[in-house]
């Protein structure tokens, strides 16, 4: 032990005498992958989410509630979960009224078998969009748990276009992450997807097997 000690203590005393001073901390700056005109952007971000398997739908404001009746229609959702707000809240109810629709007001615990067994689909909307990774980035809340993404089958998210940046870093700068950070932040770039040792691909092993992305034109 005083062996130990006594090494210790030389090598305080060596660092000490060395002087080294804490450098002031650089300017980064970060390129963007490619150009940024916003028709491009948006390519980029449906792109990318395409050959990650998502199927991404275009629409203007006017056209969620038929896009998202077509959608539970071709998927043959029956079973639904939404949150309990949200900017497309009304139109979402609107859409899902044939449908039984489980909304996330009460703790997991009362309803946990029928979330995991019955539920076909869950429906968020996102807080913004990366094209050079064809990322969608959820903000978890109360109102909209991460849940709702996670455990359905099926994941269907409704996303401005005016909210995609071209990378992670643009988008925290725009909306000044930090002011106001996220508690829980999560990234999803397509359905969840494994491989085991024989390179097999399979989806929905840890997650939804299909993600839906409804885009929505507002400029």
């Amino acid at each position: 032990m005083k062996s130990s000690n006594r090494a210790k203590r030389e090598i305080l005393i060596r660092l000490r005498k060395a002087g080294a001073q804490a450098q002031a901390a650089k300017a980064t700056t970060y390129s963007q992958w490619q150009s940024d005109s916003e028709p491009e952007r948006i390519e980029r971000f449906q792109t990318a989410l395409t050959a990650n398997h998502a199927e991404v739908i275009k629409m203007n404001c006017d056209d969620i509630q038929t896009s998202l009746e077509k959608v539970y229609q071709s998927h043959d959702i029956k079973r639904l979960t939404v949150g309990s707000n949200g900017e497309f809240y009304h139109s979402i109810m609107q859409a899902s009224q044939k449908l039984h629709i489980r909304q996330f007001d009460k703790e997991i615990e009362y309803w946990k078998s029928e979330l995991f067994s019955e539920i076909d689909a869950g429906v968020t909307h996102s807080l913004a969009g990366i094209a050079d990774t064809g990322t969608i980035v959820l903000w978890p809340s109360i109102s909209e748990p991460r849940t709702l993404s996670l455990i359905p089958p099926i994941h269907i998210v409704l996303i401005r276009q005016s909210t995609i940046t071209s990378n992670f870093t643009q988008l925290m700068r725009s909306q000044q992450w930090h002011r106001k950070m996220p508690t829980n932040a999560v990234l999803i770039s397509g359905p969840s997807k494994t491989a085991d040792i024989q390179q097999t691909l399979a989806y929905g092993a840890h997650g939804p097997s299909k993600l839906i992305v409804l885009l929505i034109e507002d400029r």
